[in-house]
């Protein structure tokens, strides 16, 4: 039911990009270019073949900023009730242990989950754009209707996780200008974590004791990448003078940081992504294959996976037979499904790279960006986007479309799905390594 009503609004808003009056132009938008914006709109992606600033009128972006909405809400909703159904299926004793630890909603209250998170969404989007405008007015010579305008796109945008921007160089033009820059990773960071997480986090806050399980993984895995992310991009691109090196140090500050958020699914840009060294790339493709937080508007296999393998792992080198983090056991059904949902995303991302390296003329590094960018749902690009053939083109869109609700219908499958058998073979065990 999900993956139809999202094809039915992205065909919607991909016909409404089609008028006339959603361009500025004489010329309407190819088919092509109309549906690859609305998807990334409504899969809060970020990436774009067209300038949505000059090529697309008022009623285009109010259309794009709809899309955004209707994506960055209608994934938290959909993924927190899809919890209370995966919860509901299992049995009483379960269902009790799991709604202590994740005090999740329950699936009756579907429409107060929703209101909920339009609520916290509306008051968010509004304390982002209450700080940004007048920044932009007073601070870059923008006159006060051009703040207003620009201000709300923007702020929408960065909480959803959109990375849609109205300027063609994304947020270059405010390079090192900590106001607006660290508000709009700070608002990427908060879309991110997710419904859940914000909710925790209201009860919580500096109780760390009281978080979920959940919480736990999330908010220090979450901290762990953010701040090493943005440590490496500093000391890597800190003499590199096509991003860092040409500014001053606090510019440079700023700016990394700003990019060290930006890939967990931001999808803005201060930074030249194509003339990034190689090492600042690889590194930056590994954040966005992550993502942020479950429930949230990010991509990616998500913060909470990657901390699940990484105690697998952990556990296999040190002889445990269970996984064990604080004070709980995880349970062997959400190791296999991390690990499942960690694969099917490796899987599509190499044969999809390996398509576009047969079929286009770009790098291995430029296509394995585009990629995971794609299906992350990040935004960031080397600059190719455009440049790809239609075919590549609609590729990219399938891939926004299976990185924006994949995760979520597979993860909540694989736990709705599961069997109890009645009998177990005997026990072998082939030669690993």
């Amino acid at each position: 039911m999900f993956v139809i009503l999202f094809a039915i609004v992205d065909l919607a808003g991909a016909g409404l990009l089609l008028l006339p009056a959603a361009t500025t132009g004489d010329e309407q938008l190819t088919v092509v270019e109309a549906l690859f914006t609305a998807t990334t709109s409504l899969a809060v992606c970020g990436l774009t073949i067209i300038a949505i600033g000059a090529d697309l009128s008022v009623f285009g972006h109010v259309v794009v900023i709809v899309l955004i909405q209707a994506g960055g809400i209608g994934i938290m909703a959909l993924a927190s009730v899809l919890g209370a159904v995966v919860i509901r299926r299992f049995g009483l004793r379960m269902q009790l242990s799991a709604q202590a630890e994740t005090r999740n909603l329950a699936v009756g209250e579907v429409r107060g989950v929703v209101m909920r998170i339009g609520v916290v969404s509306l008051i968010c989007e509004g304390v982002i754009a209450l700080i940004i405008i007048p920044r932009m007015w007073l601070g870059h010579d923008l006159s006060l209707g051009a703040a207003l305008y620009s201000g709300v796109f923007h702020a929408v945008s960065a909480f959803n996780n959109a990375g849609l921007s109205l300027y063609a160089d994304s947020l270059t033009r405010f390079s090192g200008d900590p106001i607006i820059l660290l508000t709009v990773a700070f608002a990427t960071i908060v879309g991110g974590l997710g419904f859940p997480i914000l909710l925790e986090l209201r009860r919580h806050l500096w109780r760390p004791s009281h978080w979920t399980l959940h919480a736990k993984l999330t908010v220090y895995t979450t901290l762990l990448l953010y701040l090493g992310g943005s440590l490496v991009v500093i000391v890597l691109e800190w003499s590199n003078p096509a991003t860092l090196g040409s500014l001053s140090w606090p510019a440079r500050l700023v700016d990394g940081i700003f990019h060290g958020v930006m890939p967990r699914s931001g999808g803005f840009n201060v930074l030249d992504v194509g003339t990034m060294d190689d090492s600042s790339l690889l590194v930056t493709i590994m954040l966005m294959f992550v993502g942020n937080g479950s429930a949230g508007t990010a991509g990616g296999i998500k913060v909470a996976t990657l901390a699940v393998i990484f105690l697998v792992v952990w556990s296999e080198i040190r002889g445990h037979a269970g996984v064990h983090v604080f004070g709980r056991r995880l349970s062997s059904n959400a190791i296999r499904e991390a690990l499942s949902l960690m694969f099917l995303l490796m899987t599509v991302v190499v044969v999809s790279t390996v398509v576009l390296l047969a079929t286009t003329p770009f790098k291995f590094t430029q296509v394995l960006f585009e990629v995971v960018s794609a299906a992350g749902v990040v935004g960031l690009s080397t600059g190719i986007t455009p440049d790809l053939p239609p075919a590549a083109q609609v590729l990219l869109i399938v891939l926004m479309v299976a990185g924006r609700i994949g995760p979520i219908t597979f993860a909540s499958a694989l736990a709705l799905r599961e069997r109890r058998r009645r009998y177990d073979l005997a026990e072998s065990r082939p030669i690993i390594g």
